[in-house]
């Protein structure tokens, strides 16, 4: 396939379950460029993070805050706080293997899973 095409799937898909779960550059695009790219670990999460320069996800939030779904002052609080740890987070990133780096994620991945399918509390299944 096309390495164009891809990247507009990548974008297309991120975009879909960003605007629908509020994910997608970690969960989507990393595991896309490093399968279908064949990016490294290191590239696919610092190319993830370029793409959160540009507000690709004002038009999501603005519908969800249009519906009074967005906590503004949450949301300006995280933001703050991520700029920090983003910054120590890539530091540290940078100095760890691929391989090691390829585990820990998948690690956080798997967790996260298993906490949403089987430790989720509500009133519907």
């Amino acid at each position: 396939m096309n390495e164009f095409v891809i990247l507009i799937l990548i974008g297309l898909i991120a975009g879909v379950f960003s605007g629908m779960f509020g994910i997608g550059g970690g969960l989507i695009m990393v595991p896309a460029m490093v399968f279908f790219l064949a990016m490294s670990q290191h590239s696919a999460q610092g190319t993830s993070l370029g793409v959160l320069v540009i507000p690709v996800a004002a038009v999501a939030a603005w519908n969800y805050y249009k519906e009074g779904e967005l906590n503004v002052k949450y949301a300006v609080i995280i933001a703050l706080s991520f700029v920090i740890g983003g910054y120590f987070g890539s530091k540290f990133s940078l100095g760890l293997s691929e391989v090691l780096l390829k585990r820990v994620f998948g690690i956080l991945m798997l967790a996260m899973a298993i906490k949403l399918i089987f430790f989720t509390k509500g009133t519907t299944a």
